[in-house]
């Protein structure tokens, strides 16, 4: 008999219900001029305006509101380097209860200030010398609070994996599905959500070259932990793949591509210049494989038709002084 996946279709169904009317549902963007550059026809989901401006809301506030009233009442801890920060701060805001957010000392002052923004407390830590989910461990345990953490969870994991249903629901059927990967909660949550409704679907995950854990992990078979990556998409500089995410990925994710920092960037300043929208590093990988023709997204054309692409654009939360800094001032 088949073991029970961590996290099924119908997790994800059911966390669309409950998010519904609290999370956005954000919009998704095409353009002609990227379809006739990459020779495909591009669906881009734009988490970058959900709120806290990331995905993170979903799964933070997917998982929060089922909570007991007793732990809700005790209150959340997360740990982050800032866009789960700001969702946990956020979801906690909504459900009438605090968050105390333990994050690296070097996360963007952007996100800082959001997180503190929305109520939470904020404890810092070295991310480089530290180990962040031992201290996220100990913080919950001695202040009695909900830990939820930033992937590793199957209610974050699946609503996470919203982001691909909605995309679906208003696409159709694509040959392609673009995810950036971190410690894996986006790409778990939509595989499970996109290979149930389209099994033929490929799903490419998309880490910097500078932090390629999960693809390692899943050529290798086993969990691989990395020294943590110095990388300008601080939302993916993570040493190793969650457990529970792991698991999921090893069974529907079909390819893992990376990217430099440079070619970040000019996904960056693409999508400013030519799409209009503003996307943080992370947000802006999946984009990146795509521009850069990666083997791994260019199906061939099927039935004379050229290939279907959906790239989630997992966040926009970069401050303007970064963002002048990284594309050049």
């Amino acid at each position: 008999m088949a073991a029970v996946p961590p996290v099924t279709f119908d997790d994800v169904r059911a966390a669309a219900a409950r998010l519904e009317g609290i999370a956005h549902r954000t919009p998704v963007l095409t353009s002609r001029t990227l379809n006739s550059l990459v020779g495909a026809e591009v669906f881009i989901k734009c988490e970058n305006f959900q709120r806290v401006g990331a995905f993170k809301f979903r799964g933070a506030y997917n998982a929060a509101a089922q909570l007991s009233p007793e732990q809700r009442a005790k209150g959340i801890a997360a740990y982050s380097s800032g866009n789960h920060a700001q969702a946990v701060a956020l979801a906690a805001r909504e459900l009438g209860t605090g968050a105390v957010i333990l994050m690296p000392e070097d996360a963007p002052r952007s996100k800082r200030a959001a997180t503190e923004g929305y109520g939470a407390e904020i404890v810092t830590y070295d991310r480089y010398t530290q180990d962040r989910t031992a201290l996220g461990e100990a913080l919950a345990e001695d202040r009695g609070l909900a830990l939820i953490p930033p992937y590793d969870h199957p209610h974050v994991i699946a609503g996470q994996g919203t982001a691909a249903l909605e995309l679906l629901e208003e696409t159709g059927p694509l040959d392609v599905l673009l995810v950036p990967v971190g410690g894996g909660g986006l790409i778990a949550g939509s595989a499970t959500a996109a290979k149930a409704l389209h099994p033929g679907i490929r799903m490419v995950g998309v880490e910097p070259e500078a932090g390629d854990d999960t693809r390692r992990s899943l050529e290798s078979g086993t969990r691989v932990t990395l020294p943590v990556p110095r990388t300008i998409a601080d939302g993916q500089a993570l040493p190793t793949p969650g457990e529970i995410t792991f698991a999921v990925n090893q069974r529907l994710v079909d390819d893992i591509a990376l990217v430099s920092d440079a070619e970040i960037i000019t996904a960056m300043r693409f999508a400013f210049e030519r799409l209009k929208i503003v996307l943080e590093p992370s947000g802006a990988t999946g984009l990146a494989t795509l521009l850069t023709s990666r083997a791994e997204t260019r199906p061939p054309h099927i039935a004379g038709r050229p290939p279907r692409i959906g790239v989630i654009a997992s966040g926009g939360n970069i401050d303007t002084a970064r963002f002048t800094e990284l594309l050049g001032g």
